[in-house]
């Protein structure tokens, strides 16, 4: 039956919020009482009134499953469908199958560590399934058990692998879960073309569990953005200088622009924006803003579909038939019970219980228990981390469900792994970092750093001959710098990285904690020294380390380097170079704040932090072999890349779904029929 057009009509009972009003001869307008100014203010605001609210059970069957207009939930899921169409080629690495899941010696970073990947033909036949929940979903084609194979296989390709795990891929699954529940296929879907509903409405609290998703999403982060870190400007910097920002940066100049619309907008945007489109009177500002904010996001960032699902949702906000009215004139609108389909009475349906049964009742409150529920866990997660110890290390918890987008920026020096053989440990080798994984998330994150050292010393195990099996140990010695601090270790390097201990829910006592006494140099001595020693030419450069007591730093000056200098910033430390070429032993030099010592080119050298205080210096250098580059070819003029390269991302993202159909099918051909399955190599995709 086609939608009435009759006028909204507000069923709450308005009379009984307001006082009784004397009346005389002349009209008298009567004072609203507090009460119906409130209901008034849910109304406007939440589209329910305060009847909603009296009790638990108005609040299921007047509020949550009042039934609404289910057509821009459809357009949603279509959207999201399409989105994760894009994405599983591209983001979840469904281009590259055989590079991500090819090779058996390639180290894996399972949330559950006893969880390892399918062979190669088997992965492929799981994103295959992945991709085709995907585009029943989008569709609405058996739409539950689309959803059932989406979720599921998404939710175990993102639980094999933690180095790949970013807030927006947890959304993914996340948004998946939910659509499962829902009633999306009831409206504009192959399933309600089959098999038509006898309307096209859903529950409200299908629209409800959607926004509310996206609240945690938006506002979570912006609470995380209220730290110094970020109010400070520590966490992005430099992004001004991107093209996006040149009406800023014109005006306010690349600092100002960092500070005040990269960190302090972002923060207030994230924290209001949920806010601002709920309020009918801000919602129109409140969508150019955030469209702005993702499409800037999208040019910024290698996020992938993320600003694309964000901008798809964002007319969940709007009225629940706003589709319609894009539908030409002439075109049939008929979807549902035109009883209570207005937008204007939202609010006040009234549900005929008297229908209802009390099974059906029931059902229902348990629902919302478990709704609300979820929606307890969604707000306690991203503060949980004292229950998750063992995941915490500068950064609280895994990088991915706590919504802490770009609170910290890292930036990571050097990667040591060194191998030493138990029975004579004179015998000591040293890992390419980059051997078994292709990613570094590992190294700022001690679980990991236990799996991949049992990795390594299983792949040693595994290609020595059986008889001759070593015993190992495994050392790490890896430097990184959090939001600009100095450079300085994360994991002791003494510790047996297989022996050490290890639990989910304790601290872990090898990591070595942040130097936060230096953290204030940031802003003072680092700045300054940087902007000196820069201005020396086009090719100086500095690097400050900060190192704790006992420790030693083993570094090589190489040969490209002159006018090399090591200046101790705070703290005393013993600086010794390596014999000579003849066997002539240099004696070492015992440096304090202030004093500095030129170091000689193409040697190893030694820097022991002694005393009881931590130290911090810098190194100092111009790079000769750039130098005689810009001399004799003159200065490079750095190409800047295309504002808008919209045909490159095209063809890049259709040569991931190619090789992924590829994929797919050499999976398919040879778990059917034996088909030998191709597999690149990933030095000859590193060359390329």
């Amino acid at each position: 039956m086609a939608i009435s057009e009759e006028p909204t009509h507000d069923c709450s009972d308005e009379t009984s919020y307001n006082k009784p009003v004397n009346t005389s001869e002349q009209d008298v307008t009567p004072t609203p009482t507090v009460l119906s100014r409130v209901n008034s203010f849910l109304r406007n605001t939440t589209g329910h009134d305060v009847r909603c609210f009296v009790s638990f059970d108005a609040f299921v069957q007047r509020c949550m499953y009042r039934p609404v207009d289910g057509a821009a939930l459809a357009v949603a899921r279509a959207l999201f469908g399409l989105a994760m169409l894009i994405d599983i080629p591209e983001e979840r690495g469904g281009g590259d199958l055989d590079l991500r899941w090819g090779e058996p010696r390639d180290c894996r970073f399972p949330l559950i560590h006893s969880m390892e990947p399918l062979s190669l033909p088997r992965m492929g036949i799981m994103y295959g399934l992945m991709w085709t929940g995907a585009a029943g979903i989008m569709l609405g084609y058996r739409f539950r058990l689309s959803a059932v194979l989406f979720t599921a296989t998404y939710w175990y390709v993102f639980l094999l692998d933690k180095s790949a795990w970013n807030n927006h891929s947890y959304l993914y699954g996340l948004l998946g879960t939910i659509f499962l529940f829902t009633d999306a296929h009831r409206c504009w879907s192959i399933d309600a073309w089959r098999d038509p509903p006898p309307d096209q409405m859903v529950p409200f609290w299908n629209y409800f569990i959607l926004k509310f998703q996206f609240f945690v999403l938006y506002f979570v982060a912006g609470l995380k953005k209220l730290c110094r870190e970020w109010l400070s400007g520590y966490a992005m910097t430099n992004l001004s200088y991107h093209w996006v920002f040149f009406p800023f940066r014109a005006v306010l100049g690349a600092k100002l622009t960092d500070l005040l619309i990269v960190h302090w907008f972002g923060c207030l945007f994230d924290t209001t924006v949920v806010f601002f489109l709920i309020y009918g009177t801000t919602r129109r500002l409140a969508t150019l803003f955030a469209s702005a904010f993702h499409l800037m996001n999208s040019r910024l960032f290698f996020i992938g579909m993320f600003p694309w699902v964000c901008l798809s949702q964002l007319p969940l906000y709007y009225s629940f038939s706003w589709p319609r009215k894009l539908l030409p004139r002439g075109v049939s609108k008929t979807v549902v019970n035109n009883e209570h389909i207005q937008e204007g009475d939202d609010c006040s349906q009234e549900v005929k219980e008297s229908n209802k049964s009390s099974r059906n009742r029931c059902r229902r409150k348990w629902s919302m228990c478990a709704m609300l529920a979820y929606c307890l866990l969604q707000l306690f997660l991203p503060y949980s981390h004292f229950l998750t110890q063992g995941y915490n290390n500068w950064t609280n918890g895994l990088y991915g469900y706590s919504w802490d987008m770009m609170v910290h920026a890292w930036d990571t020096i050097m990667i040591g792994i060194r191998v030493v053989d138990r029975e004579n440990p004179d015998r000591v080798h040293y890992v390419e970092p980059f051997a078994f994984t292709d990613n570094d998330r590992w190294t700022k994150h001690a679980d990991m750093a236990v799996q991949f050292a049992r990795c390594i010393e299983r792949n040693i195990q595994r290609e020595a001959p059986a008889p001759h099996r070593p015993n190992v140990s495994i050392y790490f010695d890896i430097w990184c710098s959090m939001n600009g601090r100095f450079q300085q270790r994360i994991f002791d390097p003494n510790v047996d990285i297989l022996k050490a201990p290890w639990s989910p829910v304790e601290p872990v006592q090898w990591v070595l904690p942040l130097l936060h006494q230096f953290s204030g140099l940031r802003d003072t001595l680092i700045r300054r020294k940087t902007d000196e020693v820069l201005g020396w030419s086009n090719h100086s450069d500095l690097l400050f380390i900060a190192d704790f007591p006992g420790l030693t730093l083993r570094n090589y000056v190489g040969e490209d380097l002159y006018n090399v200098s090591l200046t101790v910033l705070q703290g005393t430390v013993r600086y010794e170079a390596s014999p000579d070429e003849d066997g002539t032993i240099r004696p070492s030099v015992i440096l304090q704040t202030g004093q500095s010592t030129s170091l000689p080119a193409g040697i190893f050298h030694a820097v022991e932090t002694i005393g009881p205080e931590p130290s911090c210096y810098m190194y100092t250098y111009v790079n000769r072999t750039k130098e005689l580059e810009a001399t004799r070819n003159g200065e490079e003029v750095k190409q800047q890349p295309a504002m808008l390269p919209l045909g490159e991302e095209f063809l890049h993202r259709w040569e991931n779904f190619v090789r992924f159909g590829q994929h797919v099918g050499n999976s398919l051909l040879y778990e059917l029929y034996g088909v030998p399955m191709p597999r690149r190599l990933k030095e000859l995709v590193a060359d390329d």
